[in-house]
């Protein structure tokens, strides 16, 4: 497709809050889909270290000057003045909701065809009838609204014709997950040499379940003495946990850490526990867990919480368990099964990164989203 004004290749605009480097799954969904598509130009808040970032791309990012962008006159403006410049055929919205609405303002600009993901909050407001109005005059206006696997689809209905509806689930990079990618002497430097040890990499906030998990870990140290809780990642909810946590040697906290390593330390652990639960009554829930889906690319069995779409990122007994994330005893079961079992923990660890590589490498994932646009 070539720009009518220049002759030149068109570009494939995506608008988008959700986008790199603001840690979190849906912003490493988002980027990895504009680095795998040609002449792409992304449209996104600025965010601490967004110029390091964005100097290390190899398509154009322009930058809100804030941390959030709505709906507004001025963030349309800009867009649509983007369309133009780039004689931008398509506009990729990295969330349907809110900002799919700009989405006739754009087709006035030259856009012709629109793709609008969605995630567990589109989901949620399918479910609630002031925001699943919104929602539908979103999807009125978009060509594809894609969904991550059946429980989304399932409530986008509601709201979304079944026509439009396709599914794309975000990719995993198995060239950079992959058993072994810790650096050498990475566990013996975090002090967790010859140690059993459970991970959990995620934000830290209440739906993620790494509170349940500090509630569980007493049993789990009853049957596994000397195992540690290794919690990666930052959030509004670390006060918390570490309250919740406190006194206890084998709970350990790392904070924010650079998405380049996040690979090592899913593999210096032994097993992946995230139990996920749904929260303020559906309107806060997993819409899928794409770190269940790193963790198994690292080779290691999961243990998810049974929210919303988590169980789709899960071939229980094949690459995992799925509990209910309400019950710490439950959860505490299920990691001292994985713990107290090397030989079953290797074979879903194993199952994981066969189905990872077969169903969710990027490869895959960026041939369906090609033939989309």
């Amino acid at each position: 497709m070539t720009h009518p004004a220049s002759g030149r290749p068109s570009s494939v605009l995506f608008v988008t809050n959700d986008f790199p480097p603001r840690p979190g799954g849906i912003q490493s969904f988002v980027h990895g889909l504009a680095l795998r598509t040609p002449d792409a130009v992304v449209y996104a808040p600025a965010w601490p270290g967004c110029a390091e970032f964005d100097r290390r791309q190899p398509y154009r990012v322009v930058r809100h000057p804030t941390r959030l962008m709505l709906p507004t006159p001025a963030v349309a403006r800009t867009a649509a003045r983007l369309v133009a410049e780039h004689g931008a055929r398509t506009v990729v919205f990295g969330a349907a909701a809110p900002l799919g609405l700009l989405a006739p303002r754009l087709r006035g600009a030259g856009a012709r065809r629109t793709v609008m993901l969605t995630h567990g909050h589109e989901a949620s407001w399918a479910s609630a009838p002031g925001f699943r109005s919104v929602l539908r005059r979103i999807g009125a206006h978009a060509d594809v609204v894609t969904y991550l696997g059946d429980y989304t689809r399932e409530r986008l209905t509601a709201a979304i014709p079944e026509a439009k509806l396709v599914r794309l689930a975000p990719g995993v990079d198995v060239e950079q997950f992959h058993p072994g990618a810790a650096p050498p002497g990475f566990r013996a430097a975090l002090g967790l040499a010859g140690r059993p040890v459970v991970v959990c990499v995620s934000r830290l906030v209440p739906r993620k379940g790494q509170d349940q998990l500090i509630r569980a870990w007493p049993q789990v140290l009853r049957a596994v003495p000397d195992a540690v809780l290794l919690l990666v990642g930052g959030g509004p909810y670390r006060r918390t946990l570490e309250r919740l946590a406190a006194g206890r040697e084998s709970i350990r906290f790392t904070g924010t850490v650079p998405a380049a390593s996040l690979p090592g330390y899913y593999a210096v652990a032994d097993v992946f526990a995230m139990p996920c639960r749904t929260r303020l009554k559906g309107v806060d829930v997993e819409g899928l867990g794409i770190v269940f889906l790193e963790a198994s690319a690292t080779g290691l069995p999961v243990v998810a919480g049974a929210s919303g779409g988590a169980p789709d990122a899960v071939r229980p007994g094949d690459t995992g368990l799925v509990v209910d994330g309400e019950d710490p005893g439950v959860v505490a079961q299920a990691v001292v099964e994985l713990l107290s079992d090397p030989d079953k923990a290797r074979k879903l660890g194993r199952g994981g990164r066969d189905w990872i590589v077969r169903e969710w490498a990027w490869d895959q994932v960026a041939a369906r989203f090609h033939a989309l646009l």
